[in-house]
Order: structure tokens, then sequence, then C-alpha cells
């Protein structure tokens, strides 16, 4: 296969990832082959090594990628002039990304392929997701929203309850539309009203 063009590298890169993680979720890790991504994507195995090296190296940029698409809808919450609503948006933000890359969820937050522990440097790189949410934190700290507690600690604890609703809700266990987002807005007012200072 040809070396692609930028514009065809990014395209088959996600293509490729977005397989991947299909495949993963819908079948498992034995599933997860550079053959049958490759298949899945319409492309040869050529693609897969070229682009990631081997399977090890596809796991690793798909857990990368789902980081980087969780920055990506971080970033794109607009800062207010109230600390807890632009909290709340990171909330809403986490949730609609993992609505939207539920594939790569897993992946990101859990073991489904065992061989896989993310290395140093994949953990700076995915360390940029967790330190906004501290930065909201201390806001709400700093401003007087929040009782006067470490921000990382209750950066820790939002960070449990959204991805704990967030793996319900992608295992279908809230119930769809109106009943998961009572449930994902009543457990967010308990929480912040302990918090509240």
């Amino acid at each position: 296969m040809p070396r692609p063009r930028k514009r065809d590298y990014d395209s088959l890169r996600r293509d490729l990832i977005d397989a991947g993680g299909r495949l993963l979720a819908a079948e498992g890790p034995s599933a997860l082959s550079t053959r049958r991504v490759a298949q899945e994507t319409g492309t040869s195995t050529t693609a897969v090594y070229s682009l990631f090296g081997d399977k090890a190296g596809l796991v690793r940029e798909m857990f990368l990628e789902g980081f980087e698409r969780l920055a990506a809808a971080f970033d794109a919450v607009p800062r207010t002039a109230d600390p807890v609503a632009d909290l709340l948006a990171l909330g809403d933000a986490y949730r609609a990304n993992a609505r939207d890359n539920p594939h790569l969820y897993e992946l990101m937050f859990g073991r489904p392929v065992p061989e896989f522990r993310p290395d140093a440097e994949a953990g700076r790189r995915i360390r940029p997701t967790f330190d906004a949410l501290v930065a909201a934190c201390a806001r709400c700290v700093d401003e007087g929203a929040f009782a006067p507690l470490p921000p990382h600690d209750i950066a820790v604890q939002l960070n449990a309850l959204a991805h704990g609703l967030a793996g319900l809700e992608l295992r279908g266990a809230l119930g769809g539309g109106d009943d998961a987002d009572a449930h994902w807005k009543r457990a967010f007012a308990t929480l912040l009203k302990g918090l509240a200072a």
C-alpha cells in the first residue's frame, strides 16, 4: 500500500482506531487482530503496521485517542462567571464523550485487553484531562462555592461519580432518555450539596 497523504493518514488512522474499538467492545480482545481491523476498514494489514507498529501499538493509540477526544470535549466547554455551572458542564462533556465513543470508553478506564498497561509517557499524555477537573474544583473552592477541601480530593470524588454513571449508562442500567438524565442530575445535585460551602 502506498504511503497515505497527510489527509488520508489522519482519516485512515481514525478509521482504524474506531474499527479496533468497535471490535473490542462487541467481541472482546480475541477479536482485536490487525487482520480484522484492516478488513473492517477496507485496507491492508500493512497500513496497520505502518501507522501503529503492531497490535500493541494500535491498542495504545486507541487508549490515547479516547483521552484526546475527552480533552477536546473539555476544551470546548466555555468558561463563565459561575464556577459550579462550569464544573457541571465538564460533567456533561464527560458524559457526552462517553456516549459518543462507547467503543473506546472501556479501554480508557478498564482492562479489556489484560496485557495492555499504559506506559509512563501515555500517563503523562492523558493527565491533562484530570488536571482540568482539579482546576475546575479549585476554582469552586477559591471562589467560595465549595467548602475548603483539597481540590484533588473533590476531583477524585466527582470523577468516580461520573465514571460510575457513564459506565452504567453505556450498559443500559440507567434506563434511557429522561431516566438516565434524572439519575445524572440527582447524583450530582446530591454530591454538590455535600460540597457546598
